[in-house]
């Protein structure tokens, strides 16, 4: 069993996935995964190709956006994507899903979120809705801490300050990018200045510092954020096997919290992240490969899993 690791980098156009594509992508039992570059993405999806991989298929992993990713699923070049937000890049699926020629598998993450935030000591001090900012505006110097130019949580917080949303227009986003405001953040986490900053789940801040969600209740953030596996709708039909382990590869949030802290701030290598989780958590696991078989169909996939435990050891 082989894995690809590639990257799609966001500057090709759609267009030249198949001219990239490696050799061998062609094989029937081999599933071509793609994702975009962050870091829970990035360890779930090494869960399921490693995974799959004990099982008896080959597998490839690509990094791409997710606007070449859903065109390489149009297109018949990728076969899965586990990174697909709601509500935040729903108008980019829907119509493709109208078409049918992608199919939303499932949810794979239980109690994501996506939205405006404050640290603990902020939360204490009574600040729970994004209608308590205002009053507070001098703590706060009149800031939203956002990440790179253009993401949409920025862009959702500059639409508060252009409507004088919750009294909000003498506010303004300061954008950077994920680290620098993780790392404003962390600055102002000595209990006497306030942060308001753009947060989600899962990521390892939510491991590492006190995060709380602020409520929203005009609706600006949309309805509650999921994460979803999104598949070619052919690739679903010819391998069934794979559907069904799809289908049930539903992912607690707290463990992928886990996973990004041991990825992306412990710097663990993502194989053994991946590998390391998937020996010690056979309960999970068998949910998640119930009536799911070995890539030939002769051994039901837990006792293969389970074997191969035994013999590790």
């Amino acid at each position: 069993m082989t894995k690809h690791h590639d990257i799609l980098r966001t500057g090709l156009l759609a267009a030249t996935l198949g001219a990239v594509a490696l050799p061998g992508l062609a094989q029937a039992d081999e599933i071509r995964f793609a994702t975009p570059p962050w870091p829970g993405a990035t360890v779930k999806t090494e869960v399921a190709s490693q995974l799959l991989e004990r099982l008896g298929y080959e597998t490839s992993v690509k990094e791409a956006s997710t606007a070449i990713i859903l065109e390489g699923l149009v297109g018949g070049d990728i076969d899965v994507d586990m990174a697909l937000w709601r509500p935040s890049q729903g108008a980019m699926l829907d119509p493709r899903l109208e078409s049918g020629e992608l199919v939303e598998v499932a949810q794979n993450i239980q109690g994501a979120r996506f939205k405006l935030a404050v640290p603990g000591h902020v939360w204490n001090a009574g600040v729970h809705s994004m209608a308590d900012l205002a009053e507070h505006a001098e703590r706060f110097d009149h800031s939203f801490y956002g990440i790179e130019p253009g993401n949409v949580g920025n862009e959702i917080m500059q639409g508060a300050i252009d409507d004088n949303t919750y009294g909000l227009g003498d506010w303004r986003v300061v954008a950077s990018s994920v680290t620098g405001m993780l790392s404003q953040l962390e600055a102002n986490n000595d209990g006497k200045r306030w942060t308001a900053f753009l947060g989600w789940e899962p990521h390892w801040m939510n491991v590492v510092y006190d995060v709380h969600y602020l409520e929203d209740p005009k609706g600006l953030w949309g309805d509650a954020s999921t994460v979803s596996t999104i598949a070619n709708a052919d690739f679903l039909e010819r391998e069934p096997n794979v559907a069904t382990l799809l289908e049930q590869l539903v992912v607690p949030i707290e463990v992928q919290n886990a996973w990004v802290h041991e990825f992306s701030r412990e710097e663990r290598p993502l194989e053994a992240v991946a590998g390391d989780w998937l020996d010690d958590n056979p309960e999970l696991i068998g949910e998640w490969l119930t009536g799911v078989t070995t890539a030939d169909g002769s051994t039901p996939a837990l006792e293969a899993y389970m074997n191969a435990q035994l013999a590790a050891r």
